[in-house]
């Protein structure tokens, strides 16, 4: 690879995992919308929602590795750009909100001023997830979604089951997919408490496993030592800590 090419590799790289992510997710929910769905065919709605829900996921981790710009590190404008697309995509979030509370996350991480983390009293899996959410979602976000819901029922004429099935649950799917391995299970307090200022746990996860659960987005601890990282990144540098590690207590 020419010293040209390697160093616009990572821009190269970030853009075209971020297209391929927004591109499968529109290409799959219009061909999903559009589906005749009747008794008869519904052996494969299970497996095209998860896919979407999956989907959906991507959608996200997108936006958040566009918050830490390194979708295209040296081009901040298009990588805002795709950030914001990702975010109003998903669910009419605002990028400048939400980029602002997960900082807030990444300074004070399972603490009082972290905005992902539980109050103190609620900790279980549901209510720290609810409560995660409430500081989230705005009620104009939820007009708007209504009104996107109706415009496609009653003007597109997309049927309700099909919007339900492949447009709302997915959406709510992928939030508990993303709150359950980036929220919960790493900065859950462990029983010998946290172990440095990252606050954060890692899954020991095959990279496959890893990028199937949620865009590698359980490696971390090591997101955390490295938001300069994008996602795809995240396997490759957790194999070097670990490889540091073992140099290390040998």
């Amino acid at each position: 690879m020419s010293d040209d090419l390697q160093s616009k590799w990572p821009n190269l790289k970030g853009g075209l995992a971020a297209a391929t992510i927004i591109g499968a997710w529109g290409t799959t929910l219009v061909v999903l919308l559009s589906s005749d769905l009747n008794l008869q065919g519904l052996w494969w709605a299970l497996p095209a929602l998860l896919l979407q829900t999956f989907l959906y996921t991507g959608l996200f981790i997108t936006a958040h590795d566009s918050m830490h710009g390194t979708v295209t590190p040296d081009y901040p404008r298009l990588n805002r750009v795709v950030g914001w697309a990702a975010v109003i995509l998903y669910a009419l979030f605002s990028f400048r909100k939400l980029r602002t509370l997960h900082w807030e996350h990444h300074r004070h991480p399972a603490s009082q001023h972290d905005p992902d983390y539980h109050d103190g009293e609620h900790s279980g899996f549901w209510s720290w997830y609810l409560h995660f959410m409430k500081g989230y979602l705005s009620v104009g976000q939820i007009l708007g979604m209504a009104l996107v819901f109706n415009i496609m029922q009653h003007l597109l004429g997309v049927p309700v089951v099909n919007l339900l099935c492949f447009w709302v649950a997915p959406a709510l799917l992928s939030t508990v997919q993303l709150f359950y391995f980036g929220t919960y299970l790493p900065h859950r307090e462990p029983d010998g408490g946290y172990e440095d200022h990252h606050r954060a746990q890692t899954n020991d996860f095959h990279p496959a496993i890893s990028f199937l659960t949620c865009y590698h987005f359980g490696y971390h601890w090591e997101h955390h030592e490295r938001p300069d990282l994008p996602w795809w990144a995240l396997p490759r540098f957790r194999q070097g800590a670990k490889w540091q590690q073992r140099s290390q207590s040998s």
